[in-house]
């Protein structure tokens, strides 16, 4: 499964990028926000740091404009993602800038019909919204699940961009029932490698090496 991480903020970017835990980025426009940077500068540099596909959100809401937008954005790097939301004018959109060449993201993705006309569209990714889904008591991973089943029945070469991911097990179990990429915030990516009886454990081993009065360097 390829992690994406869900943030602007270059530094944490880097961060993760060197320790291979970057396949790619995604953006909107509230992440831009909270960043304080031009969107066009911003995205650059992210893409000078990671190789894989960066999201960059258009904010038109018109197909016509979407797609002039979109044709902006993809002039920032080859690795650009011009990411839509699911709407007809974005599924419009889609279907002219994947029809182009480009790698497109439909976002704001709620159910499995939504994914379904995307994928026709010829998204190359599809962002369902897990956390958002838990936020009003309906089962984001089962979303996740149907997907996965839709696109094999029918051989859709789209791929489940799993988003709104809050907690690690999110993650868990994006991988189980076959997300083919998840987009995190960075924080929570770190706390992968988190785990109690991993901290409880090197107390342990630093108390008994202590008493051993020994050296290694």
């Amino acid at each position: 499964m390829k992690f994406f991480v869900d943030t602007a903020d270059v530094a944490a970017i880097a961060e993760l990028n060197d320790l291979g835990m970057v396949d790619g980025v995604t953006t909107n426009p509230s992440i831009i926000l909270k960043s304080g940077r031009n969107i066009l500068e911003v995205t650059k540099e992210i893409c000078s740091i990671v190789s894989g596909p960066v999201s960059a959100e258009v904010v038109a809401t018109k197909a016509d404009e979407m797609i002039a937008e979109g044709r902006k954005l993809a002039e920032i790097a080859p690795n650009i993602t011009v990411k839509v939301p699911l709407t007809w004018d974005g599924l419009r959109a889609c279907k002219v800038l994947s029809g182009e060449g480009r790698m497109v993201n439909v976002t704001l993705c709620f159910s499995a019909n939504q994914a379904l006309i995307a994928a026709k569209a010829g998204a190359t990714f599809i962002s369902p919204f897990v956390g958002r889904l838990d936020d009003i008591n309906m089962d984001g991973m089962e979303l996740i699940s149907d997907i996965r089943q839709i696109y094999d029945n029918y051989g859709f070469d789209t791929q489940i961009l799993a988003a709104s991911i809050r907690t690690v097990n999110h993650i868990t179990q994006c991988a189980l029932v076959g997300a083919d990429v998840i987009t995190a915030p960075p924080s929570v990516i770190k706390a992968l490698a988190n785990h109690p009886l991993t901290d409880a454990g090197l107390a342990q081993f630093e108390k008994d090496w202590a008493k051993t009065g020994q050296k290694i360097l």
